[in-house]
């Protein structure tokens, strides 16, 4: 079974509504998005492409920046979906760091009430560093409900807010101090990818996320996502997730492109599902 690592399928609660500071990731991803069809699709034909393409599990995320931006995708919508849907949707909890003990209590009756599996931290919708000592708390609480967490890494395209966000080697910080914490780093770390590459062989519970971007890239010299190719298929197999991010890509054109790469059948496997089910210990 294919395991998308993140995608926003059509329900309205999912959406963050203005989100007028990504106003910029809509003219990156013009192209993509038009071939994803967005704002086109509804949920039951949503669902229809999944089955399509075999995907049987997709992870949808809250996000909660209204100390920035003003906007939320709240727990409890994610957790409805989850409901709604069953067998179909693993949920991550969204909380906003900036409030303190208010994001720590947030996220652990996100878990122990509403039943989401892992959080989701946007560190540069948040304008946070990644080691900032307000996200230690929710580090620490993590480890605490055995619970993983996804954290934005990379260049973000919002011109609202700074890459510096999403620098590789302040996630290493991070480890040391937490080495229990099990971390998926997604998107893969572009520009930094190498930075992340040795981050992740450092750190054994450090995951990489393959999402939001072209994975035919890993392919294409030049592009600075060669090395995940040649660390993906071998000492970190076990450790990079796909997803398809949708609706920023077509999901099947994802999977067909990760098929498509030169790695063994049994990687690609993995990657597309097995690793993703050890992440989140399913």
């Amino acid at each position: 079974m294919i395991i998308d690592y993140g995608a926003t399928p059509p329900i309205k609660t999912l959406s963050l509504g203005d989100g007028s500071h990504l106003t910029n990731y809509r003219r990156v991803y013009a192209s993509s998005e038009k071939a994803a069809a967005r704002g086109e699709v509804d949920l039951d034909e949503w669902f229809a492409e999944c089955d399509s393409a075999g995907i049987g599990l997709t992870v949808i995320k809250a996000r909660d920046v209204e100390t920035t931006f003003g906007g939320r995708v709240t727990n409890e919508a994610v957790a409805e979906a989850v409901a709604a849907h069953p067998g179909r949707f693993i949920g991550f909890a969204g909380v906003d760091p900036n409030k303190g003990m208010t994001a720590v209590r947030e996220l652990e009756h996100a878990v122990t009430h509403l039943g989401l599996r892992g959080l989701n931290l946007q560190c540069f919708e948040n304008r946070l560093a990644i080691d900032d000592r307000r996200m230690y708390p929710l580090y620490a609480k993590c480890i605490e409900l055995d619970i993983p967490v996804n954290i934005h890494v990379g260049v973000n395209f919002s011109l609202k807010s700074s890459p510096d966000f999403g620098r590789p080697e302040m996630l290493d910080r991070v480890l040391c101090d937490f080495p229990e914490l099990r971390v998926c780093a997604a998107p893969p770390g572009w520009p930094w990818v190498q930075e992340l590459l040795s981050v992740a062989w450092r750190h054994p519970n450090l995951w990489i996320g393959l999402v939001a971007m072209r994975p035919k890239l890993l392919n294409v010299d030049h592009s600075g996502y060669g090395p995940l190719l040649q660390y993906g298929r071998t000492v970190l197999k076990d450790r990079m997730i796909a997803g398809t991010a949708w609706p920023m890509q077509p999901m099947q054109r994802v999977i067909e492109e990760i098929r498509a790469l030169p790695v063994e059948p049994e990687i690609a496997d993995r990657w597309l599902g097995g690793n993703a089910r050890a992440f989140l210990r399913l």
